[in-house]
This record gives structure tokens, sequence and C-alpha cells, in this order.
């Protein structure tokens, strides 16, 4: 009799054993809420695809180049906000290098400050909207019409998606509008506007 009761006994945690672990995994999970906190460090790499539009200007679209777009970035903020928009601002620092093959070779480097809006309610997605001010240098000019002077400035945002694939590892997909100005330094200024998208690996190091 005693016996039998083991085996029921037995039995019941086999059938309960499974359920409560698969209850459980989901917690088990990378979560970018857990890792992207207030002092967590982001280190990446980002490659990306430039092609000129002519959004704002008359100038041609046929403007295109490879980016090469490091990255290093500290969270500034607890998280704020509620639901959908609960989040944190991150600032990052980001220098670029690329290489324009049309509308002929040309290069350009320079770097900018992102801010970068995180939001955390997605589980292992983890939404994003940047917004960069910055700097660079390009050989372009003075051979192209939009713009007569070497340096320029930079203003880009847009949104973007970062995907934890394990707890500190996560991938990046984004897509920018990216603009070129001299700020009125030479004597032609038209601005030199793009799409740039990008894609890359970044590892977090929480506080």
């Amino acid at each position: 009799m005693k016996r039998g009761w083991v085996f029921v006994v037995i039995g019941c945690l086999a059938l309960f054993l499974p359920t409560n672990l698969q209850a459980e995994s989901p917690s088990l999970e990378p979560q970018a809420r857990r890792t992207v906190q207030r002092g967590a460090l982001e280190i990446g790499f980002m490659a990306g695809y430039l092609q000129g539009n002519d959004t704002l200007t008359s100038v041609s679209s046929n403007r295109s180049a490879l980016y090469a777009l490091p990255r290093v970035g500290v969270v500034v903020t607890p998280e704020v906000g509620s639901g959908f928009y609960a989040g944190n601002l991150e600032l990052l620092v980001e220098p670029l290098y690329a290489h324009y093959f049309k509308p002929f070779g040309a290069t350009a480097a320079g770097g900018s400050v992102l801010f970068k809006y995180n939001f955390l309610g997605f589980g292992r997605w983890m939404p994003f909207w940047d917004l960069g001010l910055g700097m660079l240098w390009t050989n372009l000019a003075p051979r192209i019409p939009e713009q007569s002077t070497p340096f320029n400035f930079v203003m880009e945002s847009g949104p973007g998606v970062q995907y934890f694939a394990t707890e500190r590892v996560a991938l990046t997909l984004g897509v920018r509008f990216h603009h070129i100005s001299n700020a009125g330094l030479g004597d032609r200024n038209k601005g030199l506007n793009s799409t740039l998208g990008y894609l890359g690996l970044s590892v977090f190091f929480p506080r």
C-alpha cells in the first residue's frame, strides 16, 4: 500500500515539474530591462549603407557610401515613463569612417554624439530612437554642387531595434535620416541629405 502511494506521488511530480519549468522559462530569457539600467555601458560596431536622396534639395540623389560606425555609450537615466513609453536615455559617442563610391570615389571621417531613448517594455526586444549631432571631414567637397568646404556638420536621427540574443549581447538594426551641412561657412551649402541603414552588434556591461 505504501509503495502505491510512492508511485502516485512520483507520478504527480512528473506531471507537475515540466509544467512548472515551462511557466518559469520566460523569466530566464534575456530581458533588456534587466541589462540596460542606469550606468550600463554599451560597446558596439555597426556597418551601414548610405544612399542619397533629393529630400529638401534639388541636387541629384546619386550619392552612395559604405559606413563604419563603432560606438561607446552609457545609460544616464533610471527608467522613466510607463507602458509603451517606459525606457531610459543613453548617451553615445559614435566615430565614423565612410567610403563613397558614387558619384565618384571619396572618403569621410568624423563622429557624432548620440542621444538614444531605449524602450524597455518589450522583453528581449528593445526599440529605440536616436538623435545625433557631429562633425566630419570629406573630400567630396568641393567636387559636388551641394557643398564647397571639406569640413561639415552632421545631423542625423531615426528609429532602430536591438535584440538581446544573450543577457549582454544585442543585435542592432536601424535607419537614420542623415544630413551634412557646412552651416553657411562656404559659398555653397545646399545640404547633402541621405538615408543611412545600418546593422551590427553591441555588448552591454551592466553597472
